[in-house]
């Protein structure tokens, strides 16, 4: 498969199979998580992944969706913002340098067949707590991840190339 059809193939689920996820499909995707380029190669990422049920169910109160609690796995993905590279300006780039991590994460996942939703509206307090994060390291996102219940892929609704695309010559 071509990235291209890999990038049309892949969509955020919302509905799991309780099967469980191969370990070399997860040791592949978090390989490469560890190769996605960072600001500096500062890397100001750490990866927990859950699949533990008691712990699972703790962090699904962190985000009240009865979706999100289908998932057999999650990972958190976690921050350090004085790990991170900053610009002379200040601004940091550890949720950009996240950013591209979860995105080669999700396109991994896609990849192995694995379906993935990129979740960032939840409680980053409790789940602090939840995971029993030290100070330095926050929580960006929740990345449920398992064996998606169809494969039929939802139409993606996007902007047209003409809203999005400048050329300047």
């Amino acid at each position: 498969m071509n990235f291209l059809d890999m990038v049309k193939k892949r969509y955020s689920v919302r509905e799991f199979l309780s099967k469980t996820i191969e370990l070399e499909k997860i040791d592949y995707i978090v390989e490469t998580v560890r190769l996605a380029p960072s600001a500096v190669n500062k890397q100001p990422w750490k990866l927990f992944f859950v699949t533990e049920k008691c712990l699972l169910q703790k962090l699904s109160d962190c985000y009240s969706r009865e979706w999100f609690k289908t998932a057999p796995a999650c990972f958190v993905v976690c921050g350090n913002h004085a790990e991170a590279w900053s610009r002379f300006d200040g601004k940091d780039h550890c949720d950009v340098d996240i950013s591209i991590a979860v995105e080669h994460l999700v396109l991994a996942a896609a990849e192995q067949g694995l379906g993935t939703c990129w979740v960032c509206n939840f409680d980053a307090k409790k789940c602090s707590e939840v995971m029993n994060l030290s100070e330095e390291w926050e929580p960006i996102a929740l990345i449920p991840i398992g064996y998606a219940t169809t494969e039929i892929v939802p139409e993606k609704k996007r902007k047209s190339l003409n809203e999005i695309f400048v050329q300047v010559r």
